[in-house]
């Protein structure tokens, strides 16, 4: 009992950390959905007894906290692992972002070089 009580105080720390983010702006809203969604399922799973014995069953342990660790751990590793995607497509973006940068830095230089020559012409 004394984990569930942990992860409780985990998960209402978790939520309240997420919505304190949320308003100072540290955080964007859609990504705060998949943290607050994390923060109440682990909060259920920690104050649902009858889940974590039905949890602890389907798993094929015998001990309900660590059926609530395992489901808890797999609800983290889904949320970091959706967190990859996202910096990963952002990072995408921003290498395509700088090739065009560089682009346009190119031309705008041989314009300024053309500029130049047909001035002292």
């Amino acid at each position: 009992m004394r984990f569930a009580n942990v992860a409780t105080a985990f998960s209402v720390v978790l939520i309240g950390l997420v919505l304190a983010s949320v308003r100072r702006e540290h955080i964007r809203a859609e990504y705060s959905v998949s943290w607050l969604g994390a923060g109440v399922v682990l909060l259920v799973l920690a104050r649902w007894r009858a889940l974590q014995d039905w949890l602890s069953t389907a798993l094929g342990v015998n001990d309900a906290p660590l059926a609530l660790l395992m489901v808890s751990g797999a609800v983290f590793l889904v949320v970091l692992y959706r967190f990859s995607l996202v910096i990963s497509r952002l990072k995408d973006s921003n290498i395509a972002l700088m090739q065009r940068v560089a682009i346009l830095e190119f031309r705008l230089t041989n314009l300024d070089e053309k500029n130049k020559e047909t001035a002292a012409n």
